[in-house]
C-alpha cells in the first residue's frame, strides 16, 4: 500500500511563518534602511566640505552635527568638536542654518506602519481566505481554518507491490472471516439480492504482533479500494470538540471516496468504557459520541467498512460493541505451529535461504511467538548470516536467532569463577534430567551455559513436539518438579543454594496458584474461581476475588504443591546422582549440548 494523500499543514502555520518574517524584518532590515538614509563622515570631511562650499543646510545639535550636500539630496552626520570658528566658517560658505534637517518618525507612527497595518492585511487576507473555503467545503467552524478539527488520517491506495491476503500467514480463520468483506466491496449486487447486509463495524482483537494493521492493508489491497489509516489517539485534542471535529471530517472523507475503508488502530483510545461521573462530559467521552453516531448514521448501501483493532476489547463502551455497530469481532490470535511455519516461510522469502532448512523444527522452538517476533527472528538470523560472511541463511542462523529473542546475545566478555561456572553446570543439567526422567514432558533441545544479555547464565530449552492446547494436572506438576531441578541439583552436590533459581521460583509460583485459583485442581475448594484474570492480551494481570481468610488458604496450598514437587525432584536426582555428574562434567567441558547429544550420554548411562 502506498500513501498517496498527506494532510494539508492548517492555516495557522502560514500565519506564524508570515508573523515570522514580520518580526525579523521589523528586528534587523527596518534599523539596518533608516540607518542608510544618512551617511557619517569624520570632523576633517567636514572641514572640507565647508571651504568648498558644498554644504546647503546645517543643523547643530548638542552631541553631533548634521548637513546636506549643496543639492539637499545627501544627509551628513559628524561629531561636534571644540571648534570656535566653526560658525564663521559655516556663515562665509553661504551654509544656511537649519533646526530640522531629519525629522525622525514618531513612535506611535513607526508601530502602526512597522506592526499594525502588516497584521490587518495578513488578518483580512486570512478571513477572505477562510470564508472562500468556508462556502466551497458548505460551512465549518474556525477552528477548521486552522486545521484543529480536520482529520490526519493518511489514505492508501493499492500498489503495484500492495500488500494482499497472501502476505500474511497464521491467521486463516480471520482472513476466512475478512474475505467476506473483500467480496461484498467487489459485488455488492449478490448480497443485497439476498437481503444480506454486511457488518458496519469489524473489530479485530488480539494480542500486540499478531499482524491486526497487517490484515486491515490487506482487506484494503484485496479490495483495491482506499484505505483510511488513523490511530486512535490522534483524535484525542487539548481542545473540547476537536476530537470530535475530527471524526466528523473523517466520515465525511470517506463517504465522498465510497467504497473504502477506514482503519482505527487502538481503538480503546476513545472507545474507553464511560464510567459515569459528575463532569465526565470531556473530550475523550465527546469523541466517542460522535463516533457512536456516525456509525448510526450511516446507510446500509454507502459501501464504507470500519475496521478496528485493541488489544483491550474489555475496556471499550459496551454502546461500541453492541450489534448494529462493531457487529463482528475477529479473533487474530497468536499462531499455532503451522501457523508459524507458514509466517516464517512468508518472511523467509525476502532473505536467501538453504534449501534444507527445516522450518517446522524452527517453529516448534519458536513456541509462543506472535508474527512480529517470528519477523524479528528471521531478521535475525540474517544478520547473524551476513555477520559469519555466508552468502545464504542457514539452519544454525535461525536456531541461533531463537535464542537471541528469548534470551539476548552471548556475553562474550562475561568471565565465571570456577564455583559459578561448576553451579550453573549442575544447575541446568538438573532441570534437563527432571524434565526427561519424568513422563509428559517435553523433551529437552538444548543446554547452554553461556551467560546471555538478558541476565541468565544459562539456561534449558524444551520444545513440545507439536500443538499443545490443554495441559492436565500431572503435566503442570511434572512442570513445576522441573522448575525446582535446577535448585535441587544445588542442594545436593554443593549443600546449599545460589540465587540463579529466582527466575524459576517465580514461574513455579505462578503455576501453583494458577492451578487453584484458575484451573479448580484444589480438592478444598473444587470448581471455584478464586481470581480473575485482566488484560488478558497485554500480560494477562490477575486479581483475587476472594475472602482474607481464603487467600491465606491459597498461600498454604500453594507452598505445599511447590514442597512436594521440590521434595520429587530432589528424589530424581538423588536416585541418579551418577548421570547427574556425567552430565555435568560433559557440559562443563562443552558449555553447550544438543538434545541429542543429552539423550545419547543418558541412554548410555542406563546401559
Amino acid at each position: 500500500m502506498n500513501e498517496v494523500k498527506t494532510p494539508k499543514k492548517p492555516l495557522l502555520y502560514y500565519y506564524g511563518i508570515v508573523l515570522l518574517v514580520l518580526i525579523l524584518f521589523n528586528a534587523i532590515a527596518m534599523p539596518y534602511l533608516a540607518q542608510r538614509q544618512i551617511t557619517e563622515v569624520d570632523y576633517g570631511s567636514f572641514i572640507k566640505m565647508t571651504e568648498s562650499k558644498k554644504i546647503g543646510q546645517v543643523e547643530i545639535t548638542d552631541n553631533q552635527i548634521l548637513f546636506t550636500n549643496k543639492d539637499g539630496t545627501k544627509i551628513y552626520k559628524t561629531g561636534l568638536m571644540n571648534d570656535p570658528d566653526m560658525t564663521q566658517r559655516l556663515y562665509e560658505s553661504g551654509a544656511k542654518f537649519s533646526s530640522k534637517i531629519y525629522e525622525e518618525m514618531s513612535p506611535l507612527l513607526s508601530i502602526l506602519l512597522s506592526w499594525i497595518l502588516p497584521l490587518v492585511i495578513i488578518v483580512s487576507i486570512g478571513q477572505f481566505m477562510s470564508k472562500k473555503l468556508r462556502d466551497k467545503a458548505g460551512g465549518g467552524s474556525s477552528a477548521m481554518m486552522f486545521g484543529m478539527g480536520k482529520s490526519s488520517a493518511k489514505v492508501y491506495i493499492k500498489s503495484s507491490d500492495g500488500i494482499s491476503f497472501s502476505d500474511v500467514a497464521g491467521e486463516d480463520e480471520a482472513k476466512e472471516s475478512l474475505s467476506e468483506i473483500v467480496d461484498y466491496l467487489h459485488d455488492p449486487g449478490k448480497y443485497e439480492q439476498i437481503g444480506a447486509a454486511m457488518p458496519k463495524g469489524i473489530l479485530l482483537v488480539g494480542p500486540p504482533g499478531t499482524g491486526k494493521t497487517l490484515l486491515a492493508k490487506a482487506v484494503a489491497g484485496e479490495a483495491n479500494v482506499p484505505f483510511f489509516s488513523i490511530s486512535g489517539s490522534e483524535f484525542v485534542e487539548m481542545f473540547v470538540g476537536m476530537g470530535a471535529s475530527k471524526v466528523r471530517d473523517l466520515f465525511r472523507q470517506a463517504k465522498d471516496k465510497a467504497p473504502c475503508i477506514i482503519f482505527i488502530d487502538e481503538i480503546d483510545a476513545i472507545g474507553k468504557k464511560r464510567d459515569g461521573h459528575i463532569g465526565g462530559n470531556d473530550e475523550r467521552e465527546q469523541t466517542l459520541n460522535q463516533l457512536l453516531t456516525e456509525m448510526d448514521g450511516f446507510e446500509e448501501n454507502t459501501g464504507v467498512i470500519i475496521l478496528a483493532a485493541t488489544n483491550r476489547p474489555e475496556s471499550l463502551d459496551a454502546a461500541l460493541t453492541r450489534p448494529g455497530r462493531f457487529d463482528r469481532r475477529v479473533p487474530v490470535e497468536l499462531p499455532d505451529l503451522h501457523g508459524r511455519e507458514e509466517i516464517l516461510k512468508v518472511h523467509a522469502r525476502k532473505v536467501k535461504t538453504e534449501e534444507s532448512t527445516d522450518f517446522e523444527k524452527i517453529a516448534r522452538m519458536a513456541s509462543g511467538a506472535s508474527g512480529a517476533e517470528l519477523a524479528n527472528i528471521v531478521n535475525e538470523a540474517a544478520l547473524r548470516a551476513v555477520r559469519n560472511g555466508s552468502e545464504k541463511v542457514t539452519q544454525a542462523d535461525f536456531e541461533e536467532s531463537i535464542e537471541v529473542v528469548i534470551a539476548g546475545y552471548q556475553k562474550k566478555n562475561a568471565i565465571l569463577t570456577e564455583q559459578e561456572k561448576w553451579t550453573v553446570a549442575y544447575h541446568e543439567t538438573g532441570h534437563a534430567l527432571v524434565a526427561a526422567l519424568q513422563s509428559h514432558s517435553a523433551p529437552v533441545q538444548k543446554i547452554t551455559i553461556i551467560p546471555r544479555t538478558s541476565g541468565a547464565l544459562g539456561y534449558t530449552m524444551q520444545v513440545e513436539e507439536g500443538n499443545h492446547y490443554l495441559m492436565t494436572k500431572e503435566e503442570i506438576e511434572n512442570k513445576i518438579a522441573t522448575y525446582t531441578g535446577g535448585r535441587a541439583a544445588e542442594e545436593i552436590i554443593f549443600g546449599t543454594c545460589s540465587t540463579g533459581a529466582s527466575n524459576d521460583i517465580e514461574q513455579a509460583t505462578k503455576l501453583a496458584r494458577a492451578m487453584i485459583t484458575r484451573y479448580g485442581m484444589s480438592q478444598s475448594f473444587d470448581m471455584t474461581a478464586l481470581e480473575t484474570v485482566n488484560n488478558q492480551y497485554l500480560g494477562g494481570d490477575t486479581s483475587l476475588v476472594c475472602s482474607s481468610e481464603t487467600q491465606t488458604e491459597i498461600d498454604r496450598q500453594v507452598m505445599a504443591i511447590i514442597k512436594e514437587q521440590h521434595e520429587k525432584a530432589l528424589s530424581i536426582l538423588e536416585e541418579n546422582r551418577r548421570k547427574l555428574d556425567q552430565l555435568a562434567h560433559y557440559l562443563y567441558e562443552k558449555e553447550t549440548i544438543t538434545g541429542e547429544e543429552f539423550m545419547k550420554i543418558l541412554s548410555e548411562s542406563e546401559s
